[in-house]
């Protein structure tokens, strides 16, 4: 759909989010409860078992949208106000599909000499983070640059007692496996068997990688702006030279060459029709690259003809949207609510397998009517969940919440059919507020 600068700024004039107060304050007692003397009582109480902050504070649900502003979208390093209007967007999307309260916290002076442009400075982040750390139950790093972003999310993960998730690494991971998981499904391969090559070796690629590989991937190319990760590389470091692979290719289109499966997260139209051509039967396109693909749905078409294959892009006017709205809401909502320490693998991959199950599910007339597609059905143009859709509210936290508890990083005693019901009672109380 065509977007309306002036509409837009619109929309934005004052801000997207506000403060919703929980409890009445309408009489005296009320005001007695909520602040003095009844609030020494509370005080008194976490003093006492600090647990007990989850209990008598909103931290239960609350989470922290952290950025530095040195990664905002495929617009780059433009600084910690500018990051604001993204982070409140995504404190809006935690509420309307997780039902998690979020809040935007972009950090000043953490760059490289406390400037406030430039580059990241990891041990100023880390500092501010684990510092405001104990007002809220999770912290979502976002529009970090790599490779500070690694550093950042390993050590805060480690030092802090709550999850630490940086969606721009992670949350296009579990959205990507899903939809691989599910292109798998309809090409009829085994993931060991798939070939795979990622364009694009920053925070989104490297983590993908992992991700495929942790899930049974044996055969995964990562490349950069000069090439394949190559062993031969003498310019490797860090993460790229974890994901080295010794081979003779050394382009993008080399490597495709006989390639199942093309994942891009790097600029737009670096894919050529012609490299199509070298990939297996029901080759699989991913061209991720916002606002603009790697290559468009309307040259793969043109390419491919009638041959079978399978598009995803990160657009939403396209089929298959890789959306990390599908992924943060409901992985922050399942770790929450077992009050989990962190959110492992085994969390991401049960939210992969629960979104990718969900998309062989049938369709509900609902989503088919709000997307105006009366056919839409599990196959080459639907292998992925809509956002949407309500079951995700019920589906995905379930899964993260059981891999939490049998992962051993749940503090909350978990029972997968009382929480099951719990969802669903919430899901239904939630859907009657938005009509």
């Amino acid at each position: 759909m065509a977007i309306d600068r002036e509409e837009v700024l619109r929309y934005h004039l004052g801000g997207k989010i506000g403060l919703r107060i929980r409890k009445p304050v309408a009489t005296l007692a009320d005001l007695c409860l909520a602040y003095t003397p009844g609030v020494a009582l509370a005080v008194q109480e976490i003093a006492a078992h600090p647990e007990a902050v989850f209990s008598y504070t909103g931290r239960s649900n609350l989470v922290a949208v952290v950025t530095d502003g040195t990664a905002i979208l495929g617009l780059g390093d433009l600084g910690a106000e500018a990051a604001i209007p993204v982070m409140e967007g995504k404190a809006i999307l935690f509420k309307r599909f997780g039902d998690v309260d979020a809040w935007p916290v972009p950090l000043h002076h953490c760059r490289e000499g406390g400037r406030n442009t430039g580059r990241t400075d990891p041990a100023r982040v880390i500092e501010h983070v684990a510092a405001i750390a104990p007002m809220y139950g999770g912290i979502n790093l976002e529009d970090i640059a790599a490779p500070a972003c690694f550093e950042i999310e390993d050590t805060l993960d480690a030092m802090l007692d709550i999850p630490v998730f940086h969606d721009d690494q992670w949350g296009t991971a579990v959205i990507t496996l899903a939809g691989v998981l599910n292109y798998a499904c309809l090409c009829e391969r085994d993931l060991s068997e798939l070939r795979v090559v990622i364009n694009g070796a920053g925070s989104a690629g490297i983590r993908i990688a992992e991700m495929l590989k942790a899930a049974g991937c044996a055969s995964v190319i990562l490349c950069d702006s000069k090439g394949v990760l190559r062993t031969g590389r003498a310019d490797l470091t860090g993460k790229k030279r974890e994901h080295a692979v010794d081979t003779f290719a050394s382009t993008v289109s080399d490597a495709l060459e006989g390639a199942h499966l093309f994942i891009g997260v790097s600029v737009a139209n670096c894919i050529r029709g012609q490299d199509l051509h070298r990939m297996a039967p029901y080759p699989g396109i991913f061209a991720m690259a916002n606002p603009d693909p790697e290559i468009s749905p309307a040259e793969v078409a043109a390419a491919l003809g009638r041959k079978p294959y399978v598009m995803a892009t990160g657009r939403s006017d396209y089929p298959n949207q890789i959306n990390n709205v599908l992924g943060f809401p409901f992985l922050f909502r399942g770790a929450l609510d077992v009050r989990a320490r962190t959110i492992n693998l085994a969390m991401k991959r049960a939210a992969a397998d629960a979104l990718a199950a969900l998309a062989r599910e049938p369709v509900l007339e609902e989503i088919r009517a709000l997307y105006g597609e009366p056919d839409l059905a599990f196959g080459p143009r639907y292998l992925i969940p809509k956002p949407f859709d309500p079951r995700l509210f019920e589906t995905v936290p379930l899964a993260v919440a059981r891999a939490a508890s049998e992962t051993g990083v749940a503090r909350q005693a978990f029972s997968a059919e009382a929480y099951a019901q719990e969802l669903k009672n919430r899901n239904a109380a939630r859907r009657n507020e938005l009509r």
